[in-house]
């Protein structure tokens, strides 16, 4: 990897973490456009990874009831398992350029749910039964693309659980798929030394770009800093669509 793809890579994680910690929104979802663009899908998928788990760690611990979300939503979690492993299975099968607008359609889609916040509501004998399907698919989508929120997103959402159970439950979500997700990538032989050790640098400018965030937060309106990046985000979702 050349030093520009580096410097790239480093600015995108930096950015991702500023925009989640300003917005709150999902800092993979942030992070791979830009390293899609600097590396490629497959590497962007390894170095992001330690980067999500530490800003989502913190978050973890602050949010609470996590033993509470994981016994309500165990069939999800579960489910990503096998979603994530047949997910991984057809990145190695398909053409990147198939897989990258894949990645592209879900960030778009994301961005258009946060964007217009549709009031979805989810009848709560639906709840346990989708849980499965849903876990399964972001499994899917997560071993393909890198993105863990889509179906979850509006699952989620839909059954209008409290902020912390809200942010909790698609937290945990992340924390497990991007553990299993590892593990896959690992098994399939896409993790090497150097991809790695760049994920472990990059932890520093994504806590780095979190603090700033917070900053940031404090001082510019919440929602007009979200929806311009949101709209960032639109943009780059639709060049990878382009391409």
């Amino acid at each position: 990897m050349d030093l520009q793809s580096i410097i790239v890579a480093v600015i995108g994680l930096t950015l991702a973490g500023v925009i989640k910690g300003a917005t709150g929104l999902g800092y993979t979802s942030c992070a791979l456009p830009f390293l899609v663009i600097a590396m490629g899908l497959k590497p962007a998928m390894i170095v992001v990874l330690l980067p999500a788990l530490a800003t989502n760690i913190g978050v973890a611990v602050s949010a609470g009831h996590v033993a509470a979300t994981l016994r309500r939503f165990k069939v999800l979690y579960l489910a990503m398992v096998p979603g994530i492993t047949v997910g991984v299975n057809l990145l190695l099968w398909v053409p990147q350029a198939v897989a990258v607008k894949v990645l592209g359609s879900t960030i778009v889609a994301y961005v258009v749910l946060a964007l217009s916040r549709p009031r979805m509501s989810l009848a709560p004998s639906l709840e346990a039964p989708l849980q499965l399907p849903t876990g399964f698919i972001n499994g899917l989508l997560t071993g393909l693309t890198g993105a863990q929120v889509m179906p979850l997103f509006p699952y989620v959402l839909s059954l209008h659980l409290d902020t912390d159970r809200t942010v909790q439950t698609i937290n945990i979500a992340v924390l497990l798929s991007t553990l299993i997700l590892a593990g896959g990538l690992a098994a399939a032989g896409l993790m090497t030394s150097d991809l790695l050790l760049l994920s472990l640098l990059g932890v520093v400018p994504a806590m780095i770009g979190v603090a700033i965030g917070n900053s940031v937060r404090r001082h510019i309106p919440h929602e007009r800093y979200k929806s311009y990046a949101l709209v960032t985000l639109l943009l780059m979702g639709a060049m990878m669509l382009a391409r």
